[in-house]
């Protein structure tokens, strides 16, 4: 079982759910440094949008908010609370699976290739979770299942596998399991990458409602017209630094380092 050293506390917000604060962040792979002392606070109800090239961290650092990946210095908090560990004598001590998996419920993540269960049906898909976690009974997840489905605009697919859904049908659904069990944030790792092209609007219309829902969102993108026009704030990474941040209209109309601006002229 793996430790860190806890860091000073910090004023916590009491503005709501969904805080996220990031500080110190560093994670290596054999050697080679992919995240390098990233810090990042995310106001409850913000949507952030991460953007830079491949390799330069976004995935990781989504995979470290909720701890499918560990970390090795610094620390991830949800709402003042550790989701992968537990501070004990100034020391954080990596908590049990079991542990992990419940606190874990508080962030919602949506992958690129959807991760759906191919031997469950949508609504089968998105009740799993609230009937194995207890936090329902299978005809209040069912209940709450159909809300979700009608909310994605699959109110009529509920008994479809997902092999007899298209990737945007089977990402919206991949959105209503991730809301199933009301996390205060939600993490989408390029959610659209996988798509059609003529697929990408359907999914980006559902995320841009729950843009205006007041959820917490951390976007991983690809999408700059998307990100323009509904992030809060934009972080620009590149090998494993944030480069820079800011509004959207500060970071892509009006970006500051050398690195962005030769980054967005390449993809704009």
């Amino acid at each position: 079982m793996s430790t860190l050293t806890a860091q000073p506390p910090v004023a916590r917000s009491l503005a709501g759910s969904g805080l996220v604060e990031i500080r110190g962040v560093h994670k290596s792979y054999s050697g080679l440094e992919v995240l390098h002392n990233i810090s990042l606070t995310v106001e409850p109800g913000q949507v952030v949008a991460l953007l830079g090239p491949s390799g330069s961290g976004k995935s990781t650092l989504l995979r470290a908010i909720n701890h499918l990946e560990t970390i090795d210095a610094g620390e991830i908090t949800i709402d003042g609370e550790f989701i992968g560990y537990e501070q004990r004598g100034g020391v954080l001590h990596e908590l049990p699976e079991k542990k992990v998996l419940e606190r874990r419920t508080q962030v919602g993540m949506v992958f690129q290739n959807f991760n759906l269960f191919p031997h469950l049906t949508a609504l089968e898909n998105i009740i799993e979770a609230p009937i194995a976690l207890k936090r329902m009974n299978k005809a209040a997840a069912t209940e709450r299942a159909l809300t979700l489905l009608a909310r994605v605009g699959l109110a009529d697919r509920a008994d479809h596998y997902p092999r007899q859904l298209s990737g945007g049908q089977q990402q919206r659904v991949a959105i209503a399991r991730a809301l199933a069990l009301d996390p205060g944030v939600l993490l989408f790792d390029e959610p659209t990458s996988a798509l059609d092209p003529e697929l990408v609007g359907e999914v980006l219309d559902v995320i841009r409602g729950l843009a205006q829902s007041g959820t917490t969102l951390i976007i991983v993108t690809h999408e700059m017209g998307f990100a323009a026009e509904v992030a809060d704030q934009v972080v620009f990474l590149d090998r494993g630094r944030i480069v820079e941040q800011g509004s959207p209209s500060q970071v892509l109309r009006n970006p500051q380092h050398a690195r962005t601006r030769d980054f967005l002229n390449k993809v704009l």
